[in-house]
């Protein structure tokens, strides 16, 4: 009869949060749209694509999301083809399946048929072993807004300087 083994109390013993490591920002999505949200979704890859995230080969500049019978698809993005992958390399810019729990997927998609917003990747990250995406709900900005928030932000930094130089 083997001897029972006492397991320490759960409260001492440490969790493991899962590894976050970013791959690819889409800085031009934080220019172009004002986020009014974000959520996080799961990517459907083939083999040497996410070989391919885990080597930081993804560009987002061109992306977005689109809903397609039901399903949120990830359009535009460039996952280089893996170096190593041979002739069973991906096509770079094919459609990606975006995977989203159903309420999730039903809010985005009503919210993103709202005339002047669109679903963009904001960020690829791996969390644990599998590749999320970070979505935002964006609306557009207009041109004159972007130039106000480049301004301020030149404002801005020239206060630090002056600040600096006084110090």
């Amino acid at each position: 009869m083997p001897i029972p083994t006492r397991q320490p109390p759960k409260a001492l013993v440490a969790e493991k949060k899962p590894v976050f490591r970013v791959i690819a920002q889409n800085r031009s999505a934080f220019h172009n749209y004002a986020i009014l949200e974000r959520h996080e979704a799961g990517l459907v890859l083939l083999g040497t694509e996410i070989k391919s995230v885990r080597e930081g080969k993804v560009d987002l500049s061109d992306a977005y999301a689109a809903a397609e019978s039901g399903e949120l698809w990830l359009l535009s993005a460039h996952i280089a083809p893996y170096s190593k992958g041979g002739i069973h390399n991906h096509q770079p810019r094919r459609p990606r399946k975006l995977l989203l729990h159903r309420q999730e997927l039903i809010k985005l998609t009503d919210q993103a048929a709202q005339r002047g917003f669109t679903i963009v990747p904001l960020r690829v990250y791996i969390k644990g072993r599998v590749a999320k995406v970070e979505l935002g709900l964006g609306r557009g900005k207009r041109q004159y807004e972007k130039r106000e928030r480049i301004a301020e932000r030149d404002a801005e930094r020239e206060m630090q300087r002056a600040m600096r130089r006084r110090v």
